[in-house]
């Protein structure tokens, strides 16, 4: 999943990034794609640390 997410963010960017003319809202659609799934990307990398670091967190309030 993560790498189809990371192959249309790329398709997305040499689209925007391309000297081609496109109408106005296709550009701010194309756009607003591209940063929803920066977002995603962002979630899913983080979502890998978050657990590690709950652990931890976990293992310092059963301390406690």
């Amino acid at each position: 999943m993560k790498k189809i997410i990371r192959k249309i963010s790329q398709a997305v960017q040499v689209v925007l990034l391309a000297p081609i003319k496109l109408p106005a809202k296709a550009m701010s659609v194309l756009k607003y794609i591209a940063v929803g799934l920066g977002i995603i990307e962002q979630v899913m990398d983080n979502g890998k640390d978050n657990p590690e670091a709950d652990r931890k967190e976990g293992s310092d309030a059963d301390d406690e």
